[in-house]
């Protein structure tokens, strides 16, 4: 993908992307996003290039926040990445389903648990509020919030506190990497072919920033390497 002029992701474009390039795209696009130099696309010329068909190479779940925008903060264009949004980022059978749809069916080459700083619903867990149907969705939060250890205080233990605040979202992210992997057979399998690679990352409101969460990730060769790992403290 030419960064002067951005061409439309097609069959061909989405073939030759691996998942580790697939992160260097989001990283690239990212930087041009902080420093404010957007790529130069035909946002028109994309929509008719991709009427009859799409091919992603990314998949992000992120946050409903309306400051989290995937297309925008990563400086991609029409049809270059799938965007899951919810509230918290949660993990649940839909968004497996669509994840599955977007790896096996449509070829996307990397999923992306997309977190953010200050988040409402992090916050909300923290502070164990319950209101009608966003009560089910805040109880999956819950086990990010008990697993924080920190800080043991229960007066620090709630959204006053910024820092308990990010280091539930941080965990939040790790658990949903995790979630993926152990709960779609699909996406488990894609990894070990190495078709696809699963990162946790960051993105901080400040600054537009996005860390990746390197440790997060989730590929063929780290999968290799751990039972590797594995073997040799057996032998």
């Amino acid at each position: 993908m030419n960064v002067k002029y951005m061409k439309t992701c097609t069959k061909e474009i989405q073939a030759t992307i691996t998942p580790l390039k697939a992160i260097e795209i989001l990283k690239a696009g990212n930087i041009r996003f902080i420093n404010n130099l957007k790529a130069n696309r035909n946002l028109l010329q994309q929509a008719n290039d991709t009427r009859n068909g799409q091919w992603p190479f990314a998949t992000i779940l992120s946050c409903i926040d309306s400051r989290t925008s995937s297309e925008l903060i990563f400086d991609q264009g029409l049809g270059d990445i799938f965007s899951i949004r919810i509230a918290g980022n949660i993990i649940n059978t839909d968004i497996l389903g669509s994840m599955e749809f977007a790896c096996k069916v449509a070829g996307s080459k990397l999923l992306v648990v997309l977190g953010h700083t200050k988040c409402g619903a992090i916050k909300g867990a923290c502070d164990h509020v319950e209101m009608g149907n966003l009560s089910e969705l805040l109880a999956k939060l819950q086990p990010a919030v008990y697993e924080e250890k920190k800080f043991t205080d229960v007066k620090l233990r709630n959204s006053s506190n910024a820092e308990f605040v990010e280091n539930v979202a941080s965990i939040n992210v790790y658990r949903a990497v995790n979630s993926i992997i152990s709960r779609s057979y699909i996406l488990e399998q894609m990894v070990e072919k190495g078709e696809i690679a699963i990162i946790g990352a960051m993105h901080n409101l400040e600054t537009g920033l996005v860390e990746f969460y390197e440790d997060s990730l989730i590929s063929k060769a780290s999968i290799t390497n751990e039972i590797q790992e594995v073997v040799s403290k057996s032998a």
